[in-house]
C-alpha cells in the first residue's frame, strides 16, 4: 500500500505547479527550500527526489521539473484526461514538442472531449483581452489545423505562436486581435496560417 503524501510534500507539488503555470519555469532548489522554510537545500532536493520517485515528476533533458499528475482547482471530474501545458514556445519549435511540455493537467472530459487531443497553453500579452483573455491565463486549445471564422485560434507565424480570431475570404487569411489596446494589428496572410487548434476556454490566472 502507497504511503500518504506528507505535508511538505503537497507543499512542494503546489508551489511547483504555481511557478510553472504563472512563471513558465520550475524553481529551484534554493528557491523550494526557501518556500518551504527549510534550512538546507539538501531538503528541497530530498522531497523534490521523492516527487520524482512517486511519479509526480521528471526532470526533463534541460534540468526542468515536468509535473506529470496535478489537478486544476474548478476543473475535477470523475472522467478526466491529460492535458499537456505548454509554456513559451520557442521560435521554429512545433508547439506540442516534447521539450516544450512544462506539465500535464487533469481536465474533465465535458471541457476535453475525447477523441480530440488538447493542450495548455499561457496566454501574453493584451491582444485579445475584449475577448476575456488576459496575461498569465491558461488557455485550453483543441488541437486541430484548421478553423472557421470567428474562432479564436493558435497560430504559428513565422515559427511563433500567437493568439488571435480567425478571419478568412478568398485566399487571404487574417489573424485579427480584439483588444483595447489600439497598438495591436490584424496580421495578413496570403498562405494558409499553420493552425495549431481552436480555444475552448480560458482559465483565469487569478
Amino acid at each position: 500500500m502507497n504511503r500518504p503524501f506528507s505535508p511538505k510534500e503537497f507543499a512542494a507539488l503546489r508551489h511547483i505547479r504555481n511557478w510553472l503555470v504563472h512563471k513558465g519555469r520550475s524553481p529551484s532548489v534554493r528557491e523550494l527550500m526557501d518556500a518551504l522554510k527549510y534550512k538546507s537545500p539538501r531538503s528541497a532536493a530530498l522531497v523534490i527526489n521523492r516527487l520524482i520517485e512517486r511519479g509526480m515528476l521528471r526532470r526533463r533533458s534541460d534540468g526542468e521539473l515536468q509535473l506529470i499528475q496535478t489537478k486544476l482547482e474548478g476543473m475535477g471530474g470523475a472522467q478526466t484526461v491529460d492535458v499537456p501545458l505548454v509554456g513559451s514556445v520557442p521560435c521554429g519549435s512545433p508547439v506540442l514538442a516534447e521539450e516544450n511540455i512544462e506539465a500535464f493537467f487533469k481536465v474533465t472530459t465535458t471541457l476535453a472531449r475525447p477523441p480530440h487531443r488538447y493542450f495548455l497553453l499561457r496566454a501574453k500579452g493584451d491582444s485579445m483581452n475584449k475577448k476575456g483573455i488576459k496575461e498569465g491565463d491558461l488557455i485550453l486549445v483543441r488541437q486541430q489545423a484548421t478553423a472557421k471564422n470567428g474562432e479564436v485560434v493558435i497560430a504559428l507565424v513565422d515559427g511563433e505562436a500567437t493568439i488571435k480570431e480567425f478571419r478568412k475570404s478568398s485566399n487571404m487569411v487574417i489573424l485579427q486581435p480584439r483588444a483595447t489596446n489600439p497598438a495591436h494589428k490584424p496580421i495578413v496572410l496570403t498562405d494558409n496560417a499553420a493552425i495549431q487548434g481552436v480555444v475552448m476556454t480560458t482559465i483565469p490566472s487569478h
